[in-house]
């Protein structure tokens, strides 16, 4: 019963990430840009979470983490370029 419903999480999460990654490449703006960056990050996490819920690999849980760490530190990055123009002052 859970591996149906993660492989239906999964399809559905794997659904969501070519959508933001529609609209990383063809955004109007810089702004949707980073938040479809942003939603691809959150989507990734969620997809590996489900892929450790799934195989029952505990690994998969530090990877998340990892992911959700490199994905703050870029959208900080981003958002400070986009407010100031530079990121190290």
């Amino acid at each position: 019963m859970i591996a149906v419903a993660a492989n239906i999480a999964a399809a559905m999460l794997g659904l969501a990430l070519l959508l933001a990654g529609y609209r990383l490449l063809r955004g109007p703006g810089v702004a949707d840009r980073v938040l479809a960056l942003d939603t691809c990050y959150i989507n990734a996490l969620a997809l590996v979470v489900v892929l450790g819920v799934r195989t029952g690999d505990p690994s998969t849980f530090e990877v998340a983490i990892v992911i959700a760490l490199l994905g703050f530190v870029g959208t900080i990055c981003f958002a400070k370029y986009l407010l100031r123009g530079d990121i190290i002052e």
